[in-house]
């Protein structure tokens, strides 16, 4: 049945409002990962401060998207939207004045709890508020602008960091969080699950500590080494707070999500594609970035520019997905697209200091034709799997499995990146100890070290650090390429081939 024209009006709103929060929110983990050199040169940020700056709000909203999400489900979702562009919005403009890299990173994870507010919201609010012949391409554009949502932020953000300094990247986050609360106010409806069940506040506590925990544990345990009493107390927290959700959920008539939906392979495998997706994604952007700025020597702007190719194949691709997956099977494009993302990005992985930008243009192509295929098919695959009113919880688990994919991409390739860049630093003895210690600690640092130097030293010292710097990007991407690849394997024998699962009611 054909929808009228103010009713196609008022989704293309709702669509618009979505997006527009949804960009906020995914721009924001990608944004700031251009200004990190300055950040690093401003506030003396050493490479583990870095990943926690660039972490810290995507572990914030990890851990609090799904709790977060089912308080929308009972509250309305526009409602606690709203409120988290309240929050993210103050925490954002208070960011911009932050004199210390642990100030900084306060303020991130509290942007990160106003990001858990909004994000679930924009995709329930579409799967709930869109009829259901409308559902499959307003779930595509919402994948599309998720995955291409990391290269708007690095756009705005470069453009801003032409003019201005770091800071002023928080500003303008400030005042679109402002202009988001205002279009999900006049254009969203205020939909909610009107079949509600008793809060599920275990769930949502060990949640949150496990996803918590487990990104402390990855990002402390390369940086501080793997014995460390604190690393190994808070890894043993992460697994019992993992497993004590899965025994009391299973337990629980009504938990915040049902450990039993990963019996639906549709769900599963979706969940699965959609978390090393974003692992690979946005831990390739927080060492792909830096070798853009520091061995190529790019601008802020021009870094981002560089990166525009990637929303340029991901948003088509994700627009012909649908097609693709009635042609050829849910397993064979999810397959599919993980392989082409490791692929593209194992060419990366092969580049040296004088390799350029063509030979990673070429890369990255590669690897963004693999995410408009792995987004739209991970998503669809898990909003498929369950009836209508079970939405609220699939946009939850999508939510969740971007946020901690993304958390944990960005704590394994930073703390790969962050030891072997240290390691294969050559001997530094002839430089002062406060010197060398700020050349290990960051690429930035010893780069900015190198030419304050002068002479024949500035060009060793420069190109230790460029040869170090690759060794440690090499590294990081090899260790997401083979989770790639494993997690391809299990979605070409597993996945659902057509149609949707029986767990869809």
């Amino acid at each position: 049945m054909k929808n009228s024209p103010s009713q196609a009006r008022s989704t293309n709103l709702t669509l618009l409002a979505m997006c527009l929060s949804l960009v906020l929110v995914v721009a924001s983990v990608s944004a700031l990962n251009l200004a990190l050199p300055d950040v690093a040169i401003d506030l003396g940020a050493s490479n583990a401060a870095l990943t926690w700056i660039a972490d810290g709000y995507t572990v914030a909203l990890a851990a609090l998207v799904l709790p977060l999400g089912a308080l929308g489900d009972r509250w309305g979702r526009r409602n606690i939207l709203i409120v988290g562009t309240v929050v993210f919005g103050v925490a954002s403009l208070i960011a911009s004045f932050a004199d210390s890299s642990g100030e900084l990173i306060v303020w991130r994870v509290v942007m990160g709890l106003g990001a858990a507010m909004i994000m679930p919201g924009t995709l329930s609010t579409i799967t709930a508020a869109f009829p259901a012949e409308q559902r499959a391409r307003g779930v595509a554009v919402w994948s599309g602008f998720a995955a291409a949502g990391a290269i708007i932020g690095m756009l705005a953000a470069g453009s801003l960091l032409e003019q201005w300094t770091w800071r002023s990247i928080f500003v303008a986050s400030a005042v679109v969080a402002v202009i988001a609360g205002l279009a999900a106010l006049v254009w969203a409806p205020n939909t909610r699950d009107e079949d509600q069940g008793r809060p599920d506040f275990a769930g949502a506590l060990l949640s949150s500590v496990a996803i918590g925990t487990l990104v402390y544990a990855i990002i402390e345990g390369n940086d501080k080494g793997w014995t460390e009493p604190a690393v190994v107390v808070t890894g043993v927290i992460a697994l019992l707070g993992f497993a004590g959700y899965a025994f009391l959920g299973a337990r629980n008539d009504e938990p915040l999500l049902d450990p039993r939906l990963f019996g639906i392979p549709g769900f599963r495998s979706g969940a699965i594609t959609v978390l090393v997706q974003f692992m690979a994604v946005f831990g390739f952007f927080f060492v792909g970035l830096q070798y853009l700025q520091l061995l190529l020597g790019y601008s802020p702007l021009k870094a981002a520019i560089a990166l525009v190719p990637v929303a340029l194949v991901v948003m088509p691709t994700a627009r012909v997905t649908p097609w693709l997956v009635e042609r050829l099977g849910t397993n064979v494009v999810m397959s599919g697209g993980l392989v082409l993302l490791a692929g593209g990005l194992f060419w990366v992985a092969r580049l040296d200091v004088d390799s350029g930008y063509l030979p990673f243009l070429g890369g990255i192509i590669v690897a963004g034709l693999g995410i408009g295929l792995c987004s739209s098919t991970g998503t669809s695959a898990i909003v498929g799997s369950l009836s209508t009113g079970q939405q609220g919880v699939a946009s939850a688990v999508n939510d969740a499995t971007r946020e901690v994919g993304s958390a944990v991409g960005i704590a394994i390739m930073g703390s790969v990146f962050g030891r072997v860049y240290a390691d294969k630093l050559s001997d530094l003895s002839q430089l002062p100890a406060a010197v060398r210690g700020a050349v290990e600690d960051s690429p930035a640092a010893g780069l900015h070290v190198a030419e304050q130097l002068g002479g024949p030293e500035s060009a060793g010292l420069a190109h230790a650090v460029q040869t170090a710097f690759i060794d440690g990007l090499s590294a990081s991407i090899l260790v997401i390429c083979a989770i790639l690849v494993v997690a391809a394997a299990g979605a070409a024998l597993r996945a659902p081939k057509r149609g949707q699962d029986p767990g869809r009611k």
